[in-house]
């Protein structure tokens, strides 16, 4: 993989607001419990020992349970390891406890992937006291000491759904563009609305599009998200030619609310994650494109990046890592790996599903059905 650099936007993080969302590669909701998985290491070959793994929630996205479990479970077993991989269930506390947990049993390799980077930072320099290894999980904590990290290129993702949507407003000079966010919180959120203004921000200074509002959504919440896109749709006097949405759960709520007003399908909106929803809201024409990031990767990215931590074999470690993130806010550069996002628009929902990623049965329902022929999908 070509090297890539990201910095990080030093942002002001509060407590237990910071519940990201993005990469739902599902439409089911996860469990609103507790949920942790142990799975034993097959014998001989590879790293040995326990890895602790701390998910953030289930409350705004289904990948955790539905996706990273699995796949990180899968991945560990695979080099060697033992995982006790547990949902923290948007509660910073109950991410706190459980890293002091796995810090006090001396995991060999600490994986967290924090709802709110400044926890994240704390545990991160508790792990460090112990001589315990971290990596960040799909975000970063910011201020933290990770010894990697492992996620998408964010910025690339907010370039391909800005990009997808300047393309579809091509015909429309000085078409109005909504521009509905993920949570200001999200470091994430963030990356995903640089590449949505490094690619807009010329469109909108040019007059070949306007911007009516930009707005990001306090923990990627699609009621809020909803209720936002139809005040400022109210407002504009339904003058809305185009619609970024940063993830599927926030294109479905602003594609209610067209339905309301009889234009879903008329004004192209994008997504991300790839979900069954988005998929068939793609499929039905109300949606764009979504982006899909196939987690499988990131997961086994990470557990061989923790085979070689175990191993203390940074050379290893380093040949997997080519990328690098800037964090600003403690001025340091973390090795990295950062994988490709792929563009999904109706002709690609197809691959999504042959992945094994999301069913067919779980899209090609009820209307969809007929498209799901249409596009030779089974």
């Amino acid at each position: 993989m070509r090297s890539r650099t990201i910095t990080l936007l030093a942002a002001t993080v509060s407590a237990g607001l910071a519940l990201t969302a993005c990469g739902a590669n599902s439409s089911n909701s996860g469990s609103s419990g507790s949920s942790s998985s142990s799975a034993p290491a097959p014998a001989g070959g590879g790293a040995s020992g326990k890895v602790g793994v701390i998910l953030p929630e289930t409350a705004t996205s289904a990948r955790w349970e539905a996706f990273d479990k699995p796949m990180l479970q899968a991945a560990l077993s695979a080099q060697g390891f033992s995982s006790d991989i547990q949902n923290a269930q948007g509660d910073n506390q109950k991410f706190s406890s459980l890293a002091d947990g796995f810090i006090s049993q001396g995991v060999k390799v600490l994986i967290i992937a924090p709802s709110d980077p400044a926890v994240g930072a704390q545990i991160e320099a508790k792990a460090k006291a112990a001589g315990i290894p971290v990596i960040d999980y799909d975000r970063p904590s910011l201020g933290g000491s990770a010894n990697y990290y492992v996620s998408f290129d964010n910025e690339k993702v907010g370039e391909l759904q800005a990009q997808g949507l300047a393309d579809a407003l091509k015909s429309k000079p000085g078409a109005g563009v909504v521009q509905i966010e993920g949570a200001p919180t999200d470091n994430n959120a963030t990356l995903f609305g640089d590449g949505h203004d490094k690619i807009l921000k010329p469109l909108y200074d040019s007059g070949a599009l306007k911007l009516v509002q930009k707005q990001p959504i306090n923990d990627w919440d699609p009621q809020v998200g909803g209720q936002t896109f139809e005040q400022i749709f109210s407002r504009a006097g339904g003058k809305v030619d185009g619609v970024v949405a940063a993830n599927d759960e926030l294109a479905g709520a602003v594609i209610t609310v067209l339905k309301k007003n009889g234009l879903n399908g008329k004004v192209p909106v994008t997504g991300q994650d790839s979900t069954a929803a988005g998929l068939q809201a793609i499929l039905r024409g109300d949606q764009l494109l979504t982006i899909f990031k196939p987690i499988k990767e990131e997961a086994e990215n990470t557990a061989k990046l923790a085979a070689a931590l175990a191993k203390n074999d940074t050379a290893a470690a380093d040949k997997i890592a080519t990328g690098t993130l800037h964090d600003p806010k403690n001025n340091r550069d973390i090795k990295s790996v950062l994988l490709a996002p792929q563009l999904i628009t109706v002709n690609d929902v197809k691959k999504v599903i042959q992945a094994g990623y999301v069913k067919a049965s779980d899209v090609c329902t009820g209307d969809v059905a007929a498209k799901c022929t249409q596009y030779g999908i089974s």
